[in-house]
C-alpha cells in the first residue's frame, strides 16, 4: 500500500486535514487502483447523522462515516451539550462577577483607609495651621507694643535733645 511504504519517511499532517488516517488510506488507495470512485464508495451516510441537516443541503461522502473525528450529534444530545454549555458560561460569567465584586471591594476598603489617613493628616495640617496662627498674633502684637515703646523712647530722645 502507498501509506505504509513511504510511513517511515513522511507522516501525513492528518490534523492539518481534518481526516482521520483510516480516511486518509480509504482516499489515498482510492487513487492507487484504476477503479472509479462513486460519490457512495467507502462507508454509507448514516441516517442519524442526516436527521439534523436542512433539506436541501448537500452530504458528503464520508459525512458521519466510521472513525470519523468529527462528532454528529442529535438534537437532544445538541440540546443537551448546549445546555452544559450555556452553565458553563454562566459559571465563569458569575466567576468574573465574584472577582469583579472582590476587586471593588478591595478598592473601596483601600480608599477608606487611604481616606481616614488623609482626614488625619488634614486634622495635624489644621492643628499647626492654629498654634502658628495664634503665635503669629502674639508676635504681632508684641510687635505693636514693641512700635509704641519704640515711639515713646524717640518722643523722650526727641524732648531731651536741645533746640
Amino acid at each position: 500500500m502507498f501509506l505504509s511504504e513511504e510511513s517511515d519517511q513522511f507522516e501525513l499532517p492528518v490534523h492539518e486535514t481534518g481526516f482521520t488516517r483510516e480516511e486518509l488510506e480509504e482516499l489515498l488507495s482510492f487513487l492507487e487502483s484504476n477503479e472509479p470512485v462513486s460519490p457512495n464508495s467507502g462507508s454509507e451516510v448514516s441516517t442519524r447523522a442526516v436527521s439534523f441537516l436542512e433539506p436541501n443541503e448537500p452530504v458528503s461522502p464520508n459525512y458521519g462515516s466510521e472513525g470519523s473525528t468529527r462528532a454528529v450529534y442529535s438534537a437532544d444530545e445538541r440540546k443537551k451539550r448546549r445546555m452544559i454549555s450555556n452553565r458553563e458560561s454562566a459559571k465563569r460569567s458569575r466567576w468574573r462577577k465574584k472577582m469583579h465584586l472582590e476587586n471593588i471591594t478591595e478598592e473601596v476598603n483601600r480608599l477608606s483607609i487611604e481616606n481616614r489617613q488623609l482626614k488625619h493628616r488634614l486634622s495635624w495640617v489644621m492643628n499647626q495651621y492654629h498654634i502658628v496662627w495664634r503665635e503669629n498674633e502674639v508676635l504681632r502684637s508684641e510687635s505693636v507694643a514693641m512700635w509704641a515703646k519704640l515711639l515713646d523712647l524717640h518722643w523722650s530722645l526727641a524732648t531731651m535733645q536741645p533746640r
